[in-house]
């Protein structure tokens, strides 16, 4: 028999209710829970092993966000008809989740935790991916898994000027800023979004009313947790401490880090140089160390390193590469390093490097973007490609990874905000190729893609910068803001804030916080921090690359959309597709119909002029309205004893009555012409009765003298 399900609810406002409800599904699970708001329905599941692993010295948590295609009530299009891999929208879900829970845990809790969500009902209005993070606070919170607190997570949107909490699809796609904004009772935890180049208030006013909103979650989850009786969380086994061999690695190597940390050496001299240091640290210890000590000894030399590099940085105002705190690394660029890609650059910003490409494609080529709710074509998308060898490692190439997703993700959403809109008749691809990486290689995309597109020829109308701030604090009230952070100095940060825009604007934000306690006057100082640093990337780029290409390069393809009326769609396309085959096999293009609204969008794409401005003009005849006194030229297609019928339009014949050819009365149409021949025509009317046109060859000719009109033939 079920138990009775316990739930609670709120109100996102607008009278959009939430309903929070546990003990009814997966109850084996530590903690469960649905959350449903109108016909959307996510089930959440957590679960946590007792134990840590046998040297286990990580937090191995795992988030996985799937819908159900059962949901939408549509069955998966793949060839085994069952929901396989995460996509690119499930992964990027799971992400932002991941990143708002993490930091939920115990420093020192090292047990595998698993958390899992499933859409099982979804409603076309509701977006999932702003609930799905309630729902896997509230499994945690009704669990006994030993968080330190509970979370929610929200998406503002601007509809009008007017900020929104968790709008809906249709609300979104006339919003000019999304952010999803994840906090806890005090803290914000994690943002993430994109803008048509909004200012830093207007960040700073949604992340305000996000927190808002997050609270009134929070207090909900907690209701809930109180019902189903939660008071305490489960005990875990702690880490081994050695407090004789931490004060021993810290006389050590405490002045020696130090040393190493302020010399501004470059990435792999400093590796280096610690790592050498870590040798003679256990060696300092003896031959008689065992093996759970030398463990103890690295992660003691580590925890120092993390509290030296701080310090050093906080007290010194020095850096681990000799930088100011303000100061971005040294810009190299160049567009078109590559011949043969219809657009290319390359972009190196210190120890980081992306080599980026941009190519064209038609319709055929559109990303499609499936989700349980619903199926769109992306004309517009990014590739981001991190291969081990940008940082000095041997990995195994296994696929893209998460985080290549996630970066790409963040790149794409910031240049495609000076995407052209509308007619722009291609699909573009970029892909971004990391060849170095210290530190920050999405900023280095955008800045690379930026300089691809314009190079390309591709309209956009400003370049899109990026730069990732860093921030260190501490309990004294000190704090450091620092711009373009290493990769070192994100690991051992507090904050790691990487923005985007334009000289107008932000167009992208991606925020991970650690710390306790940001006020917003420190985020204000920040952004305007990476507002300069924007700035400064941002002139470089000008001078590499001051305006797009006026079009596309010679040896790109050519497209050409034209708008033509929906009843020539089929005239176009011809019975069976043989017209339009006809016209893409003489002319050498690929041809794309799309019927929108009442008119029939028609791409033509040819990597030579010559073939598209020809199937150009043959399309246009097909789909032109003749007119009554214009003047064409045709083939003779038949001739009649009576008359020849000439194709003066593609796809239209009309009469060249035997009247008609000639001022003199003709007595047959022998030797006159014969099919194929070329003929000038002029459209002078049409058959009332019939509808057929009616062509004249003589009103093109002088009339003869006196003016005479001679009696025509009876037409048979």
């Amino acid at each position: 028999m079920l138990s009775q399900p316990i739930s609670v609810s709120f109100d996102l406002g607008g009278g959009r209710e939430v309903f929070i409800e546990t003990g009814k599904l997966a109850r084996q699970a530590d903690g469960a829970v649905t959350v449903r708001q109108g016909n959307c329905v996510i089930l959440a599941t957590v679960v946590a092993n007792k134990d840590p692993k046998e040297g286990q010295d990580f937090f191995p948590l795992s988030v996985d966000y799937q819908e159900k295609f059962a949901a939408a009530g549509r069955i998966p299009g793949s060839f085994f008809k069952r929901e396989a891999r995460l996509n690119d929208y499930e992964i990027l879900t799971s992400r932002l989740i991941d990143r708002a829970l993490r930091p939920l845990f115990p420093e020192d809790y090292f047990c595998d935790v698993q958390v899992l969500l499933s859409l099982v009902s979804s409603d076309a209005e509701v977006l999932p991916d702003s609930l799905a993070c309630l729902a896997a606070s509230a499994a945690l919170a009704v669990s006994d898994i030993p968080i330190k607190e509970i979370i929610s997570e929200v998406r503002v949107g601007r509809i009008n000027g007017q900020f929104v909490i968790n709008p809906t699809r249709t609300e979104l796609e006339s919003s000019d800023l999304e952010f999803i904004i994840a906090a806890t009772e005090k803290n914000l935890m994690m943002v993430e979004g994109e803008a048509k180049e909004c200012d830093e208030a207007d960040l700073i006013r949604a992340l305000e009313l996000a927190h808002d909103a997050i609270r009134i979650q929070i207090k909900a989850q907690a209701e809930l947790r109180t019902k189903k009786g939660v008071t305490t969380k489960r005990d875990y086994k702690k880490p081994e401490h050695n407090e004789v061999i931490r004060q021993g690695v810290y006389s050590f190597a405490k002045d020696k880090v130090y040393e190493i940390s302020r010399k501004g050496s470059a990435k792999h001299d400093r590796s280096d140089a610690y790592s050498v240091l870590k040798d003679e640290l256990i060696a300092s210890f003896g031959e008689e160390i065992t093996d759970a000590d030398k463990k103890l000894v690295k992660k003691y030399y580590e925890d120092l390193k993390w509290e030296v590099v701080r310090n050093m940085i906080l007290e010194d105002r020095i850096r681990l590469d000799g930088r100011k705190l303000d100061e971005v690394r040294p810009l190299a660029m160049e567009v078109d390093p590559l011949p043969t890609p219809h657009g290319s650059s390359l972009f190196t910003r210190g120890e980081t490097q992306s080599l980026t490409t941009v190519t064209f494609g038609t319709a055929l080529d559109d990303l499609l973007i499936e989700s349980a709710a619903k199926s769109v074509d992306s004309k517009f998308y990014l590739h981001y490609n991190f291969p081990p060898f940008s940082t000095g490692e041997v990995k195994m190439m296994r696929g893209q990874s998460r985080r290549e997703v996630g970066h790409g993700n963040l790149a794409m959403r910031s240049l495609k905000q000076m995407m052209p809109k509308g007619e722009y008749p291609y699909t573009v691809r970029v892909v971004s190729d990391i060849l170095e990486s210290n530190g920050s290689s999405s900023m280095a995309t955008v800045c690379a893609g930026s300089l691809a597109l314009m190079d390309a020829g591709v309209p956009v109308p400003k370049h899109v910068s990026g730069v990732a701030m860093g921030l260190i604090t501490r309990e004294d009230g000190k704090y450091a803001i620092l711009t373009d952070i290493l990769g070192d100095e994100d690991h051992l940060g507090d904050m790691d804030f990487k923005v985007t825009g334009t000289r107008d604007g932000i167009c992208g934000v991606q925020m991970d916080i650690k710390v306790d306690g940001l006020s917003m006057d420190v985020m204000r100082e920040a952004l305007e921090q990476a507002r300069k640093g924007r700035l400064h990337i941002l002139d470089a780029m000008y001078e590499c690359m001051p305006a797009a290409r006026p079009e596309v390069k010679p040896h790109a393809p050519r497209m050409i959309k034209l708008i033509i009326d929906k009843e020539f769609i089929g005239a176009v396309i011809g019975p069976g597709g043989k017209v339009i085959q006809e016209i893409q096999r003489e002319t050498g293009t690929t041809i794309n119909i799309e019927e929108v609204g009442n008119t029939g969008e028609v791409s033509i794409f040819s990597a030579a002029k010559e073939g598209l401005d020809k199937a150009v003009a043959w399309v246009r005849g097909i789909a032109a309205v003749p007119q009554v006194g214009d003047v064409y030229e045709g083939p003779v297609k038949g001739i009649k004893e009576f008359g020849a019928f000439v194709e003066f339009m593609p796809g239209k014949q009309g009469l060249l009555h035997i009247s008609e050819i000639s001022w003199k009365r003709l007595e047959s149409m022998d030797g006159l012409f014969k099919e194929g021949d070329m003929v000038k025509v002029k459209l002078v009317g049409l058959d009332p009765k019939t509808g057929k046109f009616k062509l004249s060859r003589k009103a093109l000719m002088p009339r003869p003298e006196g003016g005479g009109r001679q009696e025509a033939p009876a037409e048979n």
